[in-house]
């Protein structure tokens, strides 16, 4: 079994080490036309990054493997709540997905030949790095895309308080959308980055509704949702938006000090297993302990004299 692992492992790497070599390195385009005469002689040309490099591996890994149509819509949706927007996010990601489930078990299967296991758990250990290498880039873009997420929420209160002064000020809700952009591109980038989003839209000719609509699609965020129907129903029935906006506002404030309540209730409940477990054996050893070492010591011999 070692000797097979052996092998695979040296054949996967001579496969890897040759593909990269005609790819990076072996040009015989150029070859020809030295030799030939023709071409861009004499012209310098800008060396290559590695990580460019790289990334033109895994763009073509992910080319080569073939997209679930029913996932493409699922993982395009979701690299787009995750921030990843320009150039081919799906390719890349697939790329990297099978550049993963052919390194991470080349590397788990140098660090088991090495051990005393048996021969059926370094299998598995393999195996078992080869699905983490497949499946490890959707939950890291789970993960951003919550983080992502998260952080729209947080920055929601501060936008649409500063939207709620720029209305009130006499601007129209579009350039309110555009001035929060600006002001809190350093504070809360995400918000600023989906509102600069939906000025684009506008300028490119959506109507205001559905780029609105295009946002709460693209964050997934309910509180957002709420305010992008807020918004609508304002502009579709003709009320004011500065008044819709400042109710919204405190509907937002009241529902989070609700939040933060229902959290400090809470609280208590999840302090009891922390308590028990890491301060009361604290407390008993400071208390119980000197008495028993007592009892060791002087009661346990006056027991046994007797």
């Amino acid at each position: 079994m070692a000797f097979a692992i052996s092998v695979l492992i040296f054949l996967l790497l001579a496969i890897g080490i040759s593909f990269a070599g005609l790819k990076l390195w072996v040009r015989p385009k150029e070859a020809i036309e030295r030799v030939a005469g023709g071409g861009s002689a004499g012209v310098d040309v800008a060396p290559t990054h590695p990580s460019l490099a790289l990334r033109e591996v895994v763009e073509k890994l992910g080319r080569v493997a073939p997209p679930s149509p029913k996932d493409v819509t699922i993982m395009q949706r979701r690299l787009i709540r995750a921030g990843y927007r320009s150039g081919n996010p799906l390719t890349l990601l697939y790329g990297t997905k099978v550049l993963c489930a052919v390194v991470f078990p080349i590397i788990t299967s140098i660090l088991v030949l090495s051990s005393s296991a048996e021969a059926s758990n370094k299998f598995l250990a393999v195996a078992a790095s080869a699905g983490l290498g497949f499946f490890g880039p959707n939950e890291f873009v789970n993960w951003r895309a919550r983080r992502r997420q998260k952080q729209v929420k947080r920055g929601l209160p501060n936008a649409l308080d500063l939207m709620v002064v720029c209305v009130e000020s006499g601007l129209g809700l579009d350039q309110a959308i555009l001035q929060v952009a600006k002001e809190l591109d350093v504070a809360h980038p995400e918000i600023s980055e989906e509102f600069a989003l939906v000025n684009l839209e506008l300028k490119a000719g959506k109507r205001r509704a559905e780029a609105l609509r295009n946002m709460a699609e693209r964050t997934a965020v309910d509180d957002l949702k709420k305010l992008v129907a807020v918004l609508i129903q304002a502009d579709r029935f003709g009320t004011g938006v500065a008044q819709s906006l400042r109710a919204h506002a405190d509907y937002m404030r009241v529902q989070a000090r609700q939040i933060a309540e229902e959290k400090a209730a809470k609280l208590g409940v999840k302090l009891v297993f922390p308590i028990f477990f890491c301060i009361l054996p604290s407390l008993f050893v400071v208390t119980v302990g000197p008495v028993v070492v007592k009892i060791v010591r002087e009661l346990l011999p006056m027991m046994n004299n007797m």
